[in-house]
Order: C-alpha cells, then structure tokens, then sequence
C-alpha cells in the first residue's frame, strides 16, 4: 500500500462505500435514492486521489457531506453515523498532512458549522444529541492529531532528504578537490624531474658538439645519455598527460626529490618517533625512473605516518619493497589495534586518497584495509621496465 497509495485509499474508499451502496436497496425513508447515492459518491469516491488532489478531494468530500445534512432523512431506528461518514475525517488529516496547518483549520471550521448544523436540525433529543457530538469531536480531534504527527513526520523526512543529499554533494567536491589538490602536488614533483631530463640533455648536447671533431667517443657517450634520458622523460611525460593544470611557477619547488635510497632515512625518523620499523628492499632499485622513485617513498611515507597516528601503543610495522621483473610491489604492515582507518577515503583525511592517485598516474594499484589477524596493511603495485644497468 504504500508503494502503491491509489491502491490503497481505493481499498479504503471500498470499505466505507460498500455499506452505503448496499443501503440503496433497504428503506431509506424520505430521502430521494438520486440524493441518498450522490452524497455517498461524494463522500467516498475522492478518497481514491486524495493524496494527488488534496485540497479538491477533501472539498468534494465535505459537499457529500453537506448534501446528506439536507437531503437525508431517515426513520427512527436509522443509526445516526454512517460508516461513510468518516471521509470527512480522512479528508480533515489529509488537508492537514498534504496541504498545511492553515488550511486545515479553515477546513475544520466547515466541519464544525455542519457538525452544529446535523446536532441542531437532525438530533432532536438532548442525551443524543450531547452524545454524538462529543463522539464526532474526538474523532475529527483524532484526525487532526494524526495529521499533525504524520504532517511534521513527513516535513522532518524530507528535511534529513535534503541534508543528506547536500552532505553527499559536499562530500563528493570535496573529493575531487582533494584529488585535484594531490594530482596538481603530484604535477609539480614530477616538474623537477622533467625539467632536469631537459636541462641534461641540452649540456649533453652542446658538449658533443663541442667534442664531435677532438673525441668521438665522447660524443657518442653524450648521445647515449641523451637518448636514455629523452627515452625516461617522455615516459614522465606521457604520466602527466592526465595532470592538466594551471601554471603556478612562483610556488614550484626546485629542491631534490626523495626516492628510494631515502627509505632507511625515512625509516630511522620513523623508529625515533616511536614506531618500530622493519625495512627489506629487495631487487635492483638503484635506475628506477624518478617519479616511480619519489612515489615509492611518498607512499611508504603516508603509510608509516598513519601506523603511527592509528595502531596504538606497542605496535611495529614492516615495509617491504620488491622489484622484479616489469613490476615493483609495495607493502607496509603493522599490527596495531588503534582506531579503524577510511576504506573510502573520501570523508575524512586525504592520505589513502593521494596514495591512491599516486598509483594510478604510474598506471599501478593500491589497496588499503585490516589484515585478518589484526593491524593495517597498504599494499601497491607500480608497473615499472625490466632491470638493466644504469
């Protein structure tokens, strides 16, 4: 019913229509049988679209409910309250529920002008009349209760609606500012290595053009240079096809960048801030490309600093980097038990995600989370060239 709410106020509008249209057959006294079923479709039949048409439906309802006060007449053993007159009840919470408080009270007051108007002209007798008229109170009472919770149910509803849709709209920029933050940060490292690629090769250059005539060898050794340092930055280049971003090159650094061979520095500064470390570097990492470098270390080092910030008094941690074969693998364990840490990345802090970016811009992976048998575990995987000499 309440997938389906036509389906449901039909089944209503059935239940308090049957009996009427079933009256159509008894005595009905002086009341014409034209009169005696227009009030009755009036009085049932909008319940069907009361939710689509409120304010029309509740209206229609109430003229049912006037053309029974002057067309009905019944005999003497006639109950006094039909079952359908208790649409104007529903139509009483749907005004207040779909419409307004405002236009309920208007309603309510038409209520009370026929409620006066049935007492005085149709209930004769004082008891009855006293009676019918504190039970018809209490349930048009009730209507307006129900509507005022259900009504202010709904508002609160639709207010926490709108809250979490602004919440998952500021979330999401703030998301991507992150990212755009991480890659522009990510740009402007790899800047250093591109414009030292650059600047080796222009030496290079003008040094075998001063020594292609006095030493060939020589020259053939710049050459080499420069096509091995050409072949590494173009790969650098084609990374940052995917980093467009503006100029900022008052604020660009120029200082050397961290890469591998900065590990066990990293991991000392790690030990003297409290947190246990255990460094294994296995295969040739010494002729990896710069920005692989400098994303290794970046990597190991957000990692380590959340073991430090997360996993809790008494904890240790291991970092091992392994290069084989077209491949280097990055993983940082601990074995705290401090508080748990963002799979998403997305809420709070910005280190998974710029872990994470730093993988995908060398065409990696990273993935972060528990390990089964207690602390956190970051692991990536950054494809890099097979092992040659520098």
């Amino acid at each position: 019913m309440r997938a389906h709410p036509v389906f449901g106020d039909s089944l209503i509008a059935g239940f308090l229509g049957l009996p009427d249209l079933a009256g159509l057959g008894a005595a009905t006294g002086s009341t014409p049988r034209l009169a005696y079923l227009l009030a009755s479709v009036l009085l049932v039949v909008p319940l069907v679209f009361r939710r689509a048409r409120p304010t029309l439906a509740s209206y229609l309802i109430l003229a049912g409910g006037f053309v029974q006060l002057v067309t009905h007449s019944f005999p003497g053993d006639s109950p006094l309250i039909h079952l359908a007159d208790f649409s104007l009840g529903i139509a009483l919470y749907t005004m207040v529920v779909y419409v307004g408080r405002r236009q309920g009270a208007i309603y309510a007051g038409w209520l009370a002008i026929g409620t006066v108007g049935w007492e005085v002209w149709r209930i004769r007798e004082p008891v009855a009349a006293a009676s019918t008229l504190f039970m018809v109170v209490m349930i048009f009472a009730f209507c307006w209760a129900m509507g005022e919770f259900v009504g202010a149910r709904r508002a609160y509803n639709a207010e926490v609606m709108e809250r979490l849709k602004l919440l998952a709209t500021e979330r999401d920029q703030q998301a991507r500012i992150a990212v755009a933050e991480e890659r522009t940060r990510i740009a402007r490292e790899l800047h250093d290595v591109v414009a030292h690629a650059v600047s080796v090769m222009v030496v290079q250059a003008d040094g075998a053009g001063y020594a292609l005539g006095t030493d060939p060898a020589l020259a053939r050794q710049a050459l080499t240079t420069i096509s091995d340092t050409g072949r590494q930055a173009l790969a650098e280049l084609r990374r940052l096809l995917g980093l467009m971003r503006g100029e900022e090159q008052g604020e660009i650094g120029l200082l050397p960048q961290p890469d591998t061979t900065a590990l066990p520095k990293l991991a000392e500064q790690v030990r003297a801030a409290g947190l246990p470390v255990e460094l294994i570097m296995t295969g040739d990492l010494r002729d990896l490309p710069a920005g692989v470098g400098l994303s290794v270390y970046r990597i190991v080092q957000e990692a380590l600093t959340n073991s430090i910030k997360h996993a809790g008094n008494g904890a240790s941690a291991t970092v091992t980097v392994c290069r084989t074969d077209g491949q280097l693998d990055i993983e940082v364990c601990d074995d705290g038990f401090g508080t748990p840490r963002e799979l998403s990345g997305v809420s709070g802090g910005n280190g998974l995600i710029g872990m994470r970016e730093r993988a995908g811009v060398l065409g990696g992976s990273l993935d972060a989370g528990p390990r089964p048998g207690g602390g956190w575990r970051v692991r990536a995987v950054l494809p890099v060239g097979a092992t040659h000499s520098a």
